[in-house]
């Protein structure tokens, strides 16, 4: 997009720039790339506006969350420090290591408009950086795909939480969601608790329990357990195409890596493939229940790899209800990034989301002991096995 066609930047409110916030600790920063975790487009078209089928409307979509109460949009800011491996950098190449994604002629728009000093100066795209050097983005917020913002609390201890988190809100900020995102949605929630850390990742379209600490010591107690996977156990649930024959615990033991150029799929970057070359990866499975052409299935985690269980489940020949990156193809993920979710598609998928579900989460408390916390099985995914 040449300058010249941008939208004309909104006025921002002259303010001395603060010091970088301690509120809820979102370790990614909006500049993800446009493939969220769950190898979903954040803007696969007809998402912006509409709420999802079946969405309850007296619910908290998060319609305005990009807005003050009185409709004035919101300001993102964001806190650029130069580390000293990147000083001698042009301010504009600088820029670019923050945010790849972005084209150098839009960053270099974006200096103009949005980029100050900590000092109130407004630098030029040439300008030499040196470490320490401290800018801020600050722009004025757009509205953001609807997401449910409402989620219930499983355990609630001195040290933590553990919440529910619904199908379809984004955990963290990325290009099209940042105020629509748990973090956010979190800090709104207990403004009076600025140390919130989540302490692991689920998919934007995956349901169920997430930790998140409520002081920095539990936070790093927590995230090295689910580093190390001491005494850490998580069970999904996931509704799946196809009836597994498995009686017993079956144990999908393959390795899975990151597609590449030349591999056998046009989503290289995005999908994970199973077999050789990967990294370990195993997950136990276990038949729940099975109707006509569905079954219900437990997974246990021993490995945590991207998209384990579902890469899994798929080269098993069983993949999971509404999951657009392996159930039906490359050619359906890219329709739908490019359409949306139209008619066809969303008779293709027979669900908005993907039928995955983190049924339940132990973990050792950072004073001793063991959480546990169960999440029921969503409605959405009740319904499939009528």
């Amino acid at each position: 997009m040449k300058r010249s066609d941008r939208p004309r930047p909104v006025t921002l409110p002259a303010v001395e720039p603060p010091p970088p916030p301690v509120s809820v600790v979102d370790e990614a920063e909006p500049e993800a790339a446009e493939l969220d975790d769950a190898g979903e487009a954040d803007d696969a078209p007809g998402g912006a506006f509409a709420l999802p089928p079946g969405a309850d409307p007296a619910l908290d979509w998060g319609l305005r969350a990009h807005l003050h109460p009185d409709g004035s949009p919101r300001i993102i800011e964001r806190h650029l420090v130069v580390p000293p491996e990147l000083a001698g950098l042009r301010l504009d190449h600088f820029v670019k290591t923050q945010i790849p994604r972005l084209s150098r002629t839009r960053i270099q728009g974006i200096i103009a408009d949005q980029l100050r000093r900590a000092d109130g100066h407004a630098p030029k795209p040439a300008t030499i950086v040196a470490a320490g050097d401290h800018y801020l983005l600050r722009r004025a917020a757009q509205p953001e795909p609807p997401c449910p913002r409402t989620f219930g609390v499983l355990v609630t201890d001195p040290r933590l939480y553990v919440v529910d988190k619904p199908a379809g809100l984004p955990v963290h900020a990325s290009a099209k969601f940042y105020f629509n995102t748990l973090t956010r949605v979190l800090a709104e929630r207990f403004p009076d608790q600025p140390e919130l850390q989540i302490c692991h990742r689920l998919d934007r379209e995956t349901s169920g329990c997430l930790v998140v600490a409520r002081d920095r010591a539990a936070a790093a107690a927590i995230k090295d357990a689910f580093a190390t996977k001491d005494r850490v156990r998580k069970q999904y649930l996931a509704i799946v195409h196809g009836r597994p024959p498995w009686d017993h615990e079956h144990t999908i033991d393959l390795p899975l890596r990151v597609a590449q150029p030349g591999d056998p799929t046009k989503l290289t970057h995005v999908r994970m493939l199973a077999g050789p070359g990967g990294l370990p990866a195993i997950t136990h499975v276990r038949v729940e229940r099975r109707t006509a052409d569905r079954a219900l299935v437990r997974c246990t985690l021993v490995t945590g790899r991207q998209h384990q269980i579902r890469a899994h489940l798929a080269a098993a020949g069983f993949p999971i209800v509404g999951d657009k990156l392996y159930a039906h193809g490359d050619d359906a993920f890219l329709r739908y990034c490019n359409d949306g979710l139209v008619p066809e598609l969303a008779r293709l998928f027979v669900l908005p989301r993907h039928a995955l579900h983190a049924a339940r989460v132990s973990f050792p408390h950072p004073d001793g002991g063991e959480v546990v916390a169960d999440a029921p099985l969503p409605a959405d995914l009740a319904g499939l096995l009528d």
